[in-house]
């Protein structure tokens, strides 16, 4: 049997579905061959992804916002900070050098005093009476030593009852400068010039031979003795200037200087004792904890930068730079620290600029966008006067 022939429709039908089929494949071959993974405009002008090889699109990396500072050129100062409680090496107390009941108390707690001030006294009827029984003693062989030697001279009496006489009289000479002795010290007077810091009695007690009456302090010299590790031994010297700041006073700085160096390091803690002394220094006390710095050197053109730019957790001290738009980290050479600053002695130069806070959430090469701080809102006064 032989086959039919083909419809003419039919065949025009599959001719057109190929036709319509490879164009579809080149339309999709020039839109794959454009592509090309960059980032490309659309029609409307707007960026499209960027690509990866696989066709698929690449995360977008945001820039870290930091905050920098420049290196700068500053003096900077060395110094030695430590901690000590203020003592007062001139300190004396008062006892009675003799005893009887208190009549007169001339002196608080407080009281600015000068040596030799009387500050209390004693009863002194008792002593008195003394004195003056010493006396009559002494009248008494003065003018029998002055009859002996009247006699002596006209040999009607010997000589050795004129020595004697006179012995009497030198003895009893001696028991009247000792009643008067006692006398005075009827009058509690200041050894040392100062402060009364502590009063022991009160008007009418009875005070015993050497008992404590008053504790004086003097307050024009104060010193605080540092503990300082052995390492600084050839960097402190007497004479070397001392600033310190107490936790009672705040805001006041004070002015003092190294007294002495002890010459020998405690082999227990391997320190050294400083002894820094503070002269007339108002407002300070004994017994105050003062925070002392002992400044050994200063460098009046060093580069320098905030020291809370280091990165000092790998042991080897660097910084982020910003370059660009990245962050570079680079190692540098310490010298001085002194409070918030740092010296670069190699690593930097002028006008670089650190980064100085986001540094954990950066690393070597992250992009970086400067950000600036915001000023802080004014307050008080200013705020009025803006009004």
């Amino acid at each position: 049997m032989s086959p039919k022939p083909a419809n003419p429709s039919s065949s025009l039908l599959r001719a057109s579905i190929a036709a319509l089929l490879l164009g579809s494949l080149a339309l999709a071959g020039c839109k794959v061959s454009t592509g090309g993974g960059d980032a490309k405009a659309d029609g409307k002008g707007q960026e499209q992804a960027k690509l990866g090889p696989d066709g698929k699109p690449l995360p977008k990396i945001e820039a870290v916002p930091v905050e920098v500072a420049k290196a700068t050129r500053k003096p900077i100062a060395a110094s030695y900070s430590g901690t000590a409680n203020l003592e007062a090496p001139g300190e004396a107390q008062v006892v009675a050098k003799t005893s009887g009941v208190m009549t007169q108390l001339l002196a608080e707690e407080g009281d600015m005093v000068r040596a030799g001030q009387v500050l209390a006294r004693i009863d002194p009827d008792k002593v008195s009476l003394e004195v003056q029984r010493q006396q009559a003693t002494v009248n008494k062989l003065a003018n029998n030593y002055r009859r002996s030697q009247e006699l002596l001279a006209q040999k009607l009496v010997s000589t050795e009852a004129s020595d004697q006489i006179r012995y009497d009289l030198e003895s009893a000479r001696a028991s009247l400068a000792l009643a008067k002795l006692d006398l005075s010290y009827t009058s509690i007077t200041a050894p040392i010039s100062g402060v009364i810091a502590q009063r022991m009695v009160k008007p009418g007690n009875l005070i015993a031979l050497n008992a404590p009456v008053f504790r004086i302090v003097d307050n024009s010299h104060l010193e605080g003795v540092l503990n300082v590790p052995e390492r600084e031994m050839g960097r402190l010297k007497a004479g070397l200037p001392v600033r310190m700041l107490v936790d009672a006073i705040s805001g006041t700085t004070f002015e003092g200087r190294i007294d002495r160096v002890s010459p020998v390091v405690d082999s227990g803690s391997g320190t050294f004792r400083v002894v820094c002394a503070f002269d007339n220094s108002p407002g300070l006390r004994p017994g105050m904890f003062g925070r002392i710095e002992v400044v050994y050197d200063q460098r009046q053109d060093a580069l320098t930068v905030p020291r809370i730019a280091l990165l000092e957790d790998e042991g080897e001290p660097a910084v982020y730079v910003v370059r660009g738009s990245k962050a570079q980290r680079v190692p540098v050479q310490l010298g001085y620290t002194n409070g918030e600053l740092a010296e670069i002695r190699s690593g930097l130069k002028d006008g670089d600029q650190v980064v100085t806070a986001g540094k954990v959430a950066i690393r070597d090469g992250s992009e970086v966008q400067i950000i600036v701080p915001a000023a802080a809102p004014a307050t008080g006064v200013a705020q009025t006067a803006a009004r």
